[in-house]
C-alpha cells in the first residue's frame, strides 16, 4: 500500500473520463453539476462540479515545438523507466507532421543535446537519436532544463505548441541551483509561452512532490507512466488535453446557500487551494485545461442541523452582516439556489480573465454514473489516506458503487480500477490479520 501522504485523491478522481456536455458558444469551458448522497455519510450530500474544455477539430492541431528533457541517470536503466520513455517517444514520432519539431536534451552528471531541433518528417533521424539513448551517471537537472529552454526558445513557433517535456524517475539529486531558482526559471519561461510538462516513471516514485510542483509552475501537466498503455493514453490518445492549451489560469469558486448548507469540504486538492481573494486576482496563477480536457471536483456538503467536524470549511463567502442590503453579490436566503459555481479562465495568450457562472437549484438527490463512479474513487483515496473524513467508507462499499456505476468503459480503465481496489482490499485485510506484514513489505 502507498504511503498515505503520497495519495492525491483529486488526481485519482481526474484520471477517469466523465460524460459532461461540451462547451457551446464563445466560452471554451462548460460547467456540469450533479448532486447526490455522500456514500460514506448518509447525513451528508455530495456535489459534483465538472468542467469540460472544447475539443480541437480534427486536423487543426497547431504545429508542435517539443523539447524532451530526459533523465538518463543510472536509476533510469530498468525497463519501466528510460526504455519505456524511449518506446513512448517512438510512438509519438509516428504522429509527427512536417511542421512539427522535436529536440532531445539529456542530463546525467552533465547536460547535452542528443537531438538538435528536427522537423517531424525526418522520422528516421529522430528514431535513431532515441534508440541511442543510454542510462548512466548521477542526476543534475537544473543545467539540463536551462539547455532545454534555450533550444525551445530558439525554435519558438508563433501560435504553436511550445513545450519542454521532462521525463524522470524522481526528484533531482545534485541540482546546481536552488529550488527557488529553478521555479523562477520555469515561471519566467512560462510567461514567454513555453510551458513545462512532467512525465514520472518507476515503481517506487511515490513522493513526487517536486515534479508536481514544477508542472504547476510551468502551466503544464504531470503524468505518471507505468506501462505502454498509459504512455499511449498520455502522449497519443489524449495529446490534445496534454499539449494543446485552450484555457489557462482556470479557477473554480463555489458559493453555497446557508439555507441548505451549513458547511462543506472540497475532496482533495490540498496543494491546489486558492484563497478566496485570489479568485478575482488575474495575477494569481492557476491550472490549465487542454483541448477536450475534463476536470472534476467533489464537495461534501453538511446540511443545517447536522453535526459538523471542526476541520471543514464554514461558508466563507456569505457574510450578510458585513454587506449592504440588496448587494447583488449576496445570495438571498429565500432563493431555491443550492450553490453558485463560478469559473474564471484566460485565453491561452490572454492577460485578462473571463467569468462564467452557473447557479445550481436545490434538487432531489440522484446518484448518476458520473457522480457514483467519482464517489467510489474518492472513497478509495480516503481509505488509502486513512482520512478522518472517510466516515463509514469500506472496500466493499466502494467496490459495489464502482461496479454499479462503471458505465461506458471502452478503454477498460474503470474495470482496471475495480481490479486495483480488489487487490487493495485483500492487502488491507492481510495487514489487519497480520500486523507484521506491512513491516515485512
Amino acid at each position: 500500500m502507498p504511503p498515505p501522504d503520497a495519495v492525491r485523491v483529486e488526481e485519482m478522481i481526474n484520471y477517469f473520463k466523465y460524460e459532461y456536455a461540451a462547451p457551446r458558444g464563445k466560452d471554451p469551458v462548460s460547467i456540469t453539476t450533479e448532486l447526490g448522497p455522500a456514500p460514506w455519510n448518509p447525513h451528508h450530500r455530495l456535489a459534483l462540479v465538472g468542467l469540460r474544455a472544447a475539443p480541437i477539430e480534427q486536423g487543426r492541431t497547431p504545429p508542435r515545438n517539443l523539447t524532451f528533457l530526459l533523465d538518463v541517470s543510472g536509476s533510469m536503466a530498468p525497463p519501466n523507466r528510460l526504455p519505456l520513455v524511449k518506446t513512448a517517444m517512438q510512438m509519438l514520432v509516428d504522429t509527427l507532421r512536417p511542421e512539427d519539431r522535436v529536440a532531445i536534451v539529456v542530463y546525467a552528471g552533465a547536460s547535452g543535446v542528443a537531438l538538435k531541433p528536427t522537423s517531424g518528417d525526418k522520422k528516421h533521424v529522430i528514431n535513431t537519436a532515441i534508440a541511442e539513448l543510454r542510462a548512466s551517471g548521477s542526476t543534475a537537472g537544473a543545467a539540463g532544463i536551462q539547455l532545454a529552454y534555450e533550444l525551445a526558445s530558439a525554435n519558438f513557433i508563433q501560435d504553436g505548441i511550445n513545450r519542454v517535456i521532462l521525463a524522470t524517475d524522481g526528484d533531482f539529486n545534485v541540482g546546481v541551483t536552488t529550488r527557488d531558482g529553478l521555479t523562477s526559471l520555469i515561471e519566467e519561461k512560462r510567461r514567454t509561452g513555453i510551458f513545462l510538462s512532467v512525465l514520472g516513471v518507476g515503481d517506487y516514485n511515490l513522493m513526487d512532490g517536486t515534479m508536481q510542483m514544477l508542472a504547476q509552475k510551468g502551466n503544464g501537466n504531470h503524468s505518471y507512466l507505468d506501462s505502454l498503455q498509459e504512455a499511449r493514453r498520455v502522449l497519443i490518445q489524449e495529446a490534445g488535453a496534454t499539449l494543446v492549451t485552450v484555457a489557462k489560469d482556470v479557477k473554480i469558486q463555489v458559493e453555497f446557500n446557508p439555507r441548505f448548507v451549513q458547511a462543506y469540504r472540497l475532496v482533495g486538492y490540498e496543494s491546489r487551494m486558492l484563497k478566496k481573494e485570489d479568485f478575482n486576482d488575474d495575477r494569481k496563477d492557476a491550472g490549465e485545461m487542454g483541448a477536450g480536457h475534463v476536470v472534476t471536483a467533489l464537495y461534501e456538503i453538511i446540511p443545517p442541523g447536522v453535526s459538523a467536524p471542526s476541520d471543514v470549511d464554514p461558508l466563507r463567502y456569505q457574510e450578510p452582516a458585513a454587506r449592504p442590503a440588496g448587494d447583488p453579490n449576496v445570495m438571498s436566503n429565500n432563493t431555491t439556489e443550492l450553490m453558485n459555481v463560478k469559473v474564471r479562465y484566460k485565453a491561452p495568450d490572454g492577460a485578462a480573465s473571463r467569468l462564467v457562472e452557473r447557479p445550481v437549484l436545490e434538487a432531489r438527490q440522484r446518484m448518476t454514473s458520473n457522480l457514483g463512479f467519482a464517489a467510489a474513487v474518492a472513497e478509495f483515496g480516503m481509505l488509502l489516506r486513512r482520512s478522518d473524513h472517510k466516515g463509514s467508507a469500506t472496500w466493499a462499499q466502494l467496490l459495489s458503487l464502482a461496479r454499479e456505476h462503471r458505465g461506458d468503459d471502452p478503454d477498460g480503465y474503470r474495470a482496471e480500477f475495480i481490479r486495483l481496489a480488489e487487490v487493495a482490499e485483500a492487502l488491507d485485510a492481510r495487514t489487519h490479520s497480520d500486523p507484521d506484514a506491512a513491516a515485512r513489505r
